[in-house]
C-alpha cells in the first residue's frame, strides 16, 4: 500500500516558491559565496508567514537560519584573517562554511523534492 500526499494548488505553489528560492540561494552561493544570497533571503522572510503549518514553513526557516549562520562563519573567519597566525585557521573556517552551507542547500532541495519538512 502506498501512501500519497496530497497537496493542494495553494501548497503546491508554496513548494514552488521555496524548490526555486533553493535554487537561487545555490547559485548565488556558487558565483559568489553567498553575498547575493540577500534577494532570496528577503523572499524567505516574505513567504514563510503564508506557509505556517505546513512542511515549506520549515524550509523557509532552514534557508534563513543557513544563511545568517553562514554569515556568523565568514565574519568569524574574516576576524582571524585579520593577524598572521590567524590566517590558515580562517581559510579552514570559511572551506568548512561553505561546505556546510552546500550541504545544507543539497539536504533542503532533496527533502523538499521528497515533501518532507527541513530538519530544523
Amino acid at each position: 500500500m502506498s501512501q500519497e500526499l496530497v497537496l493542494d494548488n495553494r501548497l503546491e505553489s508554496a513548494k514552488s516558491t521555496a524548490w526555486w528560492l533553493y535554487l537561487i540561494h545555490a547559485v548565488s552561493f556558487i558565483f559568489s559565496l553567498g553575498a547575493f544570497s540577500i534577494v532570496p533571503l528577503i523572499f524567505n522572510y516574505l513567504q514563510r508567514p503564508s506557509t505556517e503549518g505546513t512542511f515549506v514553513h520549515s524550509h523557509h526557516t532552514w534557508m534563513i537560519r543557513s544563511f545568517w549562520w553562514y554569515i556568523v562563519l565568514v565574519v568569524v573567519g574574516a576576524v582571524f584573517f585579520m593577524t598572521i597566525i590567524g590566517i590558515p585557521v580562517a581559510w579552514l573556517i570559511w572551506i568548512g562554511a561553505w561546505l556546510w552551507k552546500a550541504y545544507r542547500l543539497i539536504v533542503g532541495v532533496t527533502r523538499i523534492n521528497r515533501n518532507e519538512p527541513a530538519p530544523i
